[in-house]
Parts: C-alpha cells; sequence; structure tokens
C-alpha cells in the first residue's frame, strides 16, 4: 500500500497532568500503521512549526518503553506557546502551509484549548484545497470548550484540587479556634475548577462549606454573612473561590488588589483575590484567617492525576489519527457521554468552527440558590471524572518523568 504522508503535532497554551497522554495516543495510532512515515513533533507549538523546528518522533520513541514515562509527565513534552496568529492578513497561515508541504506533511495535529483550536480552524480552511488534514485534540483544565461533555485535564485538576481542599481542611480545623481558611482556584470566566473543590466531601469531611464562581456576582456583605453563619455552628469555615469572581459593576474583586495584566489574548490575568477577602475577613470578623493560592500544581500534578483523565486524554489523541487518516479535517475530538447511571464515554469529531472561540461556563442547574456552592446534579457530572489512580513508575522515590 502506499505510503502516508508525513504528520506533524503540538502542544499549546497552559499545560495540564495529561496533555501528554494525548501525545503518546496521537504517536502510539500513527506509528502503528504499517504505512506510517514520520511523526514530526513541533517543538513549542505553532511557533515552532514557523520555524520549523521539529523533532522526529518515530526516532524519539523507538523505545516504546518512553511513551509508559510520557504518559505520566506533567507539563508539555514538546513546549507549549501563547502565541496568536494574526488576524489581520493570513501571511503566517500562508507561511504555515508552504512548511507543510516543503516537509511532505499531509496530517496536522494541534492539542490545546480555545485559542489553539481557532489556529486549527483558521489552518483548516487554507489547507483544505492543499489535501492536508487538520484536527484539533481538546486539552484545558479550565473545562470551558464547548461540544465535549468534559475536557482532557479537567479530571486530573479537579482530583488534585479535592485532595488539596482535603488535606488542607483537616490543617486547618485542628485548633479550638474560630479561624477561615480561603482557597483560590484557577478559573477566569468558567467556574468548574472551584467548583471541584465541592469533591473532596466525604464521610469524614464537610469541606469546603463555601464555594464562589465568577457564573453569579460576588458581593462582600453576602460573603461575611455567609462565613458568619457557618461561625455559629462551627469553629473552621473552609472557602473555595474562582480567581475570576466579579462584582455587580464587572470588575474581577481580584482588580482591586493590582492592576490587571493582559496575556496575547487579551485575557486579564488574574491572581490575589484570596489575599483580598483575607483581609477583608480580618479587618471586619477580627478572627484568624488565611488565604492560599492553589496556582501551578492544580495543572501539573501527574503524581495525583485521575486515571480515567490519563485514559480518555490518550484516547482523544488514538481518535484524532484515525479521523485525519478518515480524510476528517477541520474537527475537534470531543468526548461524548451516554445517558444512564453507567459512566461510559465515546469519541466523535466535531466541526470546529462551532467550538473555536465560545466558552462553557458552569450552569445553573449545577450552582446552588445562594450562590455560594454547587448542587448535587454538578456532583454527579464531576465524580466520574476523578475516579482511579495510575501505577506510577518511581525513581529513587519520586514520579520518573520523561523530558525533552
Amino acid at each position: 500500500m502506499k505510503k502516508l504522508k508525513n504528520a506533524l503535532i503540538g502542544q499549546s497554551g497552559g499545560p495540564t497532568a495529561v496533555i501528554n497522554a494525548s501525545l503518546a495516543g496521537a504517536i502510539t495510532e500513527y506509528l502503528s500503521n504499517e504505512n506510517c512515515s514520520t511523526l514530526y513533533g513541533a517543538v513549542n507549538g505553532i511557533k515552532g512549526v514557523l520555524r520549523e523546528e521539529f523533532l522526529n518522533l518515530n526516532e524519539v520513541f523507538s523505545d516504546k518503553s518512553k511513551i509508559d514515562l510520557l504518559m505520566q509527565t506533567p507539563s508539555s513534552y514538546l513546549g507549549s506557546c501563547r502565541y496568536r496568529l494574526s488576524k489581520e492578513n493570513d501571511d503566517e497561515i500562508e507561511k504555515i502551509v508552504s512548511i507543510l508541504q516543503k516537509n511532505d506533511i499531509g496530517y496536522f495535529f494541534y492539542i490545546g484549548g480555545n485559542d489553539s483550536m481557532d489556529t486549527v480552524m483558521r489552518l483548516s480552511k487554507i489547507c483544505h484545497s492543499n489535501g492536508i488534514k487538520a484536527i484539533g485534540i481538546p486539552k484545558t483544565i479550565d473545562n470551558d470548550l464547548v461540544g465535549t461533555d468534559h475536557c482532557p485535564g479537567y479530571g486530573s485538576s479537579a482530583k488534585y484540587i479535592a485532595t488539596a481542599i482535603s488535606e488542607m481542611a483537616l490543617d486547618a480545623g485542628c485548633y479550638d479556634i474560630k479561624n477561615v481558611l480561603i482557597v483560590e482556584i484557577m478559573g477566569r470566566n468558567a467556574g468548574w475548577l472551584a467548583a471541584s473543590s465541592a469533591l473532596a466531601r466525604t464521610t469524614s469531611s464537610t469541606a469546603p462549606d463555601l464555594i464562589y464562581l465568577p457564573e453569579k456576582v460576588f458581593d462582600d456583605e453576602k460573603f461575611l454573612y455567609d462565613i458568619r453563619q457557618k461561625l455559629l455552628h462551627q469553629d473552621t469555615v473552609v472557602v473555595a473561590v474562582s480567581e475570576g469572581i466579579k462584582y455587580s459593576n464587572g470588575n474581577y474583586v481580584a482588580q482591586s488588589t493590582s492592576e490587571s495584566k493582559k496575556d496575547m489574548f487579551g485575557h486579564s490575568q488574574l491572581g490575589g483575590v484570596c489575599k483580598k477577602l483575607e483581609h477583608l475577613v480580618k479587618n471586619r470578623l477580627g478572627i484568624k484567617v488565611r488565604g492560599v493560592e492553589l496556582n501551578l500544581p492544580q495543572r501539573c500534578a501527574s503524581h495525583n492525576a485521575s486515571d480515567t483523565d490519563i485514559n480518555e486524554a490518550f484516547k482523544c489523541g488514538e481518535f484524532a489519527v484515525k479521523c485525519a487518516l478518515e480524510g476528517e479535517s477541520g474537527k475537534m475530538i470531543a468526548m461524548n457521554r451516554a445517558d444512564g447511571s453507567e459512566y461510559d464515554i465515546s469519541y466523535s469529531a466535531l466541526d470546529i468552527s462551532n467550538i473555536a472561540n465560545s466558552e462553557k461556563i458552569v450552569p445553573d442547574s449545577f450552582i446552588n440558590a445562594d450562590r455560594n456552592d454547587v448542587t448535587d446534579e454538578f456532583i454527579k457530572y464531576a465524580l466520574p471524572l476523578i475516579q482511579g489512580e495510575r501505577n506510577i513508575i518511581f525513581e529513587n522515590g519520586i514520579p520518573a518523568y520523561i523530558k525533552r
């Protein structure tokens, strides 16, 4: 049979604990084809494509044991970028097409979130006449991509957040004094991550006691009232809060602590809301309070990754290659949850033009009427995503990883 065209894969945006599992799935599926050619990896995403900085993944992963290490390695093995292609003209897109043709690349895969899907959409439109297939592989801990039940990366971040909340709640609750612990969790416009803190609740713990999401207006006075009500019945109150909570005027609560900077894509770079609320509680309630920002471990704690998340991320990469080889292009891989009590996921390829530049927020049915917690419907949705633990390969007492 005729040899396949070469393929190129890249990673973009914020890393996750399982983005490399999607890479592993794509590598495994492409190289398992007896007619495969060369699978290249773009170093630092689309910037690497523009620079023609490629790795020969056939050679790098000729030793299949490296795939096992890749599966448990956090961050982006190929390197990432936050680079927006110019929308003023198509010069960069046309340059990319020229580079792909020069290297006899017939398949392009891009693992990323919202902005990465926009790149795939634009590239697929121009590549259509050249026969180059472009497929997006979803990745984001924010869980805000539309069209898919959930996103690879979210389950592992949710598992880490719930674990951290559970452990910190035990630590904060060991003293017989009134105190408040405020935990800041990532999430600019969508509160999926902060909502996942509710998964910490077990038969031995009710923490977090309060959860505030950016989908609902935040009010300082109501926040203080909620804490006072909890303190009537308990010594320790644990609060989970999204970094992107806003006041009724549309301003981020975090903006009152420092000037908000913007990233390459025009998104506000947030952080510091827990310190703002820490000062508010201390000044108004006069009790012991501590603000904690979970920060980077939310997206790179692969030692505590969800095995469900790892396996689904792998299958997304695997399915992307299958779709491209069958002639699909301009699509993003989506996960579809079957109806019924048993958790079951299938995979499909959706038109990326219906996904790029859109955002899925936490629906009202997942948020309680008091705007300070989630509902049982959310728990039913999220709990299956954090199930399972992987048998991790260790070296000198710590998890072993692979580095480019």
